[in-house]
C-alpha cells in the first residue's frame, strides 16, 4: 500500500456526510477546481495544464450514476461524489466502477487517510470488470502513469452509487414473470447471460424485455453471477433485479420471503407501483 503526497494548502468546500472526501492529498502539486457541466459527468483533458504536469484536480460529481472522461492525462484527479439524494448517514453508501473497455494513461485508486489502495492499474483491461467499496473505506484518487505518448491514452470509468440502508423500493426494480429459455456462460466475466420468454410483465423500468420480430413473444436478457449456476429448465419464475451499469442483473436465487416483506413495506405505505397477485 503507498502514501498519498504530503498535504499542502487545499480549500475544501462544506463537507457533506455523501462527500467522498480524500483528505488535503494535494500537497506540494498545485489544485484546481473542476466542475461538470451536467454535475452527472465529466470530461477534461490533461493538455488543459500541460505545463504543471503534477496539478491535481478536483470533480465534484452530484449524481447517483456517471462517468467521467479524461483526456491525455497528467496529474492527477479527486473525484468528490455528492449525490442529490439526502441520507442521514455515510454508512450505507457503496461506489461501484466500472473501467471502460479501452481506459488508459492512469492509475485509480481508493484513498483514506493518506493511504493508497490500487484499484485499477493502468493497462489491465480485465472484461467488464466492476468494483465496488463502501464510502467509509475512502475515496477516488486517479493517478497518470509516465508515457512517452500521452496522445492517444483517455482513461474513463462509469460510476454508480447504491444506498444498501433504505428498505428496496418496487420503484426501482424490474419484475417478470417468465421461463428460461437458455443460459450463456461467460467464463472471463464470471457471469451468465439467462434469455427469458416473458409471459407477464409486471414492471419495467427500462426497455430490457421486448417483443422477438420472429414469434410475437417477449423477450430479454439478465445477467446473474456464474457461480449461481443457472440452468435452463421447465416452470415459471418470478424475476425481479436491478438495473447495474445498464444490464439488468439478478442475485443468485429467489427469495420469495424478501419479495413477500417488500411488496408488504410497499402495500402498507401505499406505495406500490403494481398489483401482483399469488397466481
Amino acid at each position: 500500500m503507498r502514501r498519498a503526497p504530503a498535504p499542502g494548502l487545499l480549500v475544501l468546500p462544506p463537507p457533506s456526510p455523501l462527500l467522498l472526501l480524500l483528505g488535503l492529498l494535494a500537497l506540494d502539486r498545485g489544485c484546481t477546481a473542476q466542475y461538470s457541466s451536467d454535475l452527472c459527468s465529466w470530461k477534461g483533458s490533461g493538455l488543459t495544464h500541460e505545463s504543471h504536469k503534477k496539478d491535481v484536480e478536483q470533480v465534484y460529481l452530484r449524481c447517483a450514476e456517471g462517468s467521467i472522461d479524461w483526456m491525455y492525462p497528467t496529474g492527477a484527479l479527486i473525484v468528490n461524489l455528492r449525490p442529490s439524494i439526502v441520507s442521514s448517514s455515510s454508512k450505507h453508501w457503496t461506489v461501484c466502477i466500472k473501467p471502460f473497455k479501452d481506459s488508459a494513461g492512469a492509475n485509480i485508486y481508493l484513498e483514506k487517510t493518506g493511504e493508497l489502495k490500487l484499484l485499477v492499474q493502468d493497462g489491465d483491461h480485465s472484461p467488464a470488470r466492476v468494483h465496488c467499496f463502501s464510502f467509509e473505506q475512502g475515496g477516488l484518487f486517479v493517478e497518470a502513469t509516465p508515457q512517452q505518448d500521452i496522445s492517444r491514452k483517455i482513461t474513463g470509468f462509469q460510476y454508480e452509487l447504491i444506498n444498501k440502508g433504505t428498505a428496496s423500493d418496487l420503484h426501482m426494480v424490474s419484475v417478470v414473470r417468465g421461463t428460461i429459455q437458455n443460459v450463456i456462460n461467460e467464463e472471463e466475466q464470471q457471469d451468465s447471460i439467462i434469455d427469458v420468454s416473458v409471459n407477464r410483465i409486471y414492471r419495467q423500468k427500462t426497455k430490457i424485455f421486448k417483443p422477438a420480430e420472429e414469434s410475437g413473444r417477449w423477450r430479454g436478457q439478465i445477467k446473474t453471477l456464474l457461480q449461481c449456476g443457472v440452468k435452463p429448465g421447465e416452470g415459471d419464475f418470478l424475476f425481479m433485479g436491478h438495473m447495474h451499469f445498464g444490464e439488468a442483473r439478478l442475485g443468485c436465487a429467489p427469495r420469495i420471503k424478501d419479495f413477500q416483506r417488500m411488496y408488504k413495506e410497499a402495500k402498507d405505505k401505499g406505495l406500490n407501483p403494481c398489483e401482483i397477485g399469488p397466481d
